[in-house]
């Protein structure tokens, strides 16, 4: 049984920084894709950032350069260091796990950014 717990949301001020952390359960988390990603109120829950097996990173344009995913294999977890905190950034962030053809989501954690 596969489960991905989020944690480090919360408030922050506008140009602050947050780490989001995702602990999975289960096996397989070291040949596994992990992303993080976002829905805001009323909008399409959409990717932020993604990191392969081996480590390879991807981003949203819009997060470029202020977020930054990684992965401790050893922790079964996987980061999404946050700086430079817009308003814009404020929805509840989940986790995704991607093995092979399934994949798997965690509850999500909220991040508010006030302005």
């Amino acid at each position: 049984q596969v489960q991905l717990v989020e944690s480090g949301g919360g408030l922050v001020q506008s140009g602050g920084s947050l780490r989001l952390s995702c602990a999975a359960s289960g096996s397989g988390f070291s040949v596994s894709a992990m992303g993080w990603y976002r829905q805001a109120p009323g909008k399409q829950r959409e990717l932020v950032a993604a990191i392969t097996s081996g480590g390879t990173t991807n981003y949203a344009d819009s997060v470029k350069g202020r977020f930054t995913i990684s992965r401790d294999n050893a922790k079964n977890t996987v980061y999404l260091q946050m700086n430079s905190l817009k308003p814009e950034d404020t929805a509840v962030y989940y986790c995704k796990k991607t093995e092979g053809r399934y994949y798997y989501w965690g509850q999500g954690t909220r991040v508010t950014v006030s302005s």
